[in-house]
């Protein structure tokens, strides 16, 4: 990207490109931390931001472990196409600095 992303494209961006890792298995707080170096508290907060596109996001506890382990799934992507996103995340990875 030319230019630096404004602050409402970068967190539009930001959602768009964990949803989509979510969506590809990288379905963890950690495994997001691992896959784009984002700080926990961000990689939470980008998590629960979803709701506000109306892609539903899911917690789905592993049976038997404690802890709140498991993983995070995508129930429904709202008005956003998965397949625009999938075709765009090296876009969205390049221009959040990820990767």
């Amino acid at each position: 990207m030319a230019s630096a992303l404004s602050k409402t494209k970068s967190s539009f961006y930001r959602r768009l490109y964990v949803a989509y890792l979510i969506d590809q298995g990288v379905a963890s707080v950690p495994a997001l931390i691992e896959a784009t170096g984002m700080p926990r508290r961000t990689a939470q907060d980008t998590i629960v931001s979803l709701a506000e596109l109306d892609i539903v996001c899911e917690f789905e506890k592993t049976e038997g472990e404690r802890h709140n382990s498991g993983q995070y799934r995508i129930l429904e992507w709202g008005a956003i196409d998965p397949s625009w996103v999938a075709a765009n995340a090296q876009r969205l990875q390049t221009a959040l600095g990820y990767g």
